[in-house]
């Protein structure tokens, strides 16, 4: 996979990725690859990669987390990526079908924004707790086709925490290691954020931990449906739970285009 690469890079509040256009799916990657390209200083820098690619007759995106892991789904990453394929003429603007390893969603894309049907409600399943810093923080863990755990805090505690490493999680809650998404409120129906995405550390957003995070604030109200305002370091998101999936919406731009030459990556260590 030597040479000159074509890619765009996108983001959705703060949370980038670089995007590789590979209709064909003729591009295998390798974890070493996808960290390289993720490298904010040696690389073209991301929160993960979005190989774009054609599968069973429609737009699969294939998402890898910036350590160089795969992950089932990214909420941010089908907004943009839908924006992607719009901006690149693979789609018309309105509704997008992309498919995901955790199944396929619908995107609407329009001029000023990008909403994902995340194809179901999150489902809270349990109790658990992260550590950070040595305090221990209770809370729920969501299925939000990847794991989340959603830890209610109050606003010091949220402005203060030290998220430059992985909160400390219960193994057997998550075999797999969680996103972990600590949560304030600020009005009814109105909510501030901050996340440790598995796999690649603090971001400035996380569309899923958003779709999690509003779940449980609606369950706390006792509001089986609603909206939610998720303020989170990058932006804004708003999150619209009804009876049978959860929508997410917010933001997403293509801010760049260009080619890579892969064999200049100094960084390419085996992973």
């Amino acid at each position: 996979m030597m040479g000159d690469v074509r890619f765009a890079k996108g983001h959705g509040t703060g949370n980038d990725f670089v995007i590789l256009p590979d209709p064909d799916d003729r591009r295998p990657l390798t974890p070493a690859v996808v960290a390289a390209l993720c490298d904010r200083r040696r690389g073209v820098g991301g929160d993960g990669v979005l190989r774009v690619v054609r599968r069973d007759g429609g737009w699969f995106m294939d998402y890898w987390n910036a350590d160089g892991s795969l992950a089932e789904m990214c909420g941010n990453g089908a907004r943009v990526y839908a924006r992607y394929l719009v901006a690149a003429g693979l789609a018309d603007p309105g509704r997008i079908r992309i498919g995901t390893r955790a199944g396929t969603v619908t995107a609407m894309v329009t001029d000023d924004a990008v909403s994902v049907d995340m194809g179901g409600r999150p489902r809270p399943y349990g109790e658990g707790a992260a550590t950070v810093t040595g305090a221990t923080y209770r809370g729920t863990a969501v299925d939000c086709g990847n794991p989340h755990l959603v830890c209610p805090v109050d606003g010091a505690a949220l402005n203060d925490m030290d998220l430059s490493r992985p909160p400390r999680v219960d193994p057997d809650l998550f075999p797999h290691g969680a996103n972990v998404e600590f949560v304030a409120p600020v009005s009814e129906g109105h909510v501030r954020m901050r996340v440790h995405e598995r796999g690649v550390g603090e971001t400035l957003s996380c569309g899923t931990g958003a779709c999690a995070a509003a779940a449980v604030a609606l369950r706390d109200a006792g509001r089986p449906t609603g909206a939610v305002t998720v303020d989170v370091p990058g932006g804004r998101l708003t999150v619209t739970l009804d009876k049978d999936t959860c929508w997410l919406t917010g933001p997403a731009v293509i801010v760049a285009t260009g080619a890579v030459d892969l064999a200049g990556l100094t960084n390419l260590d085996p992973v």
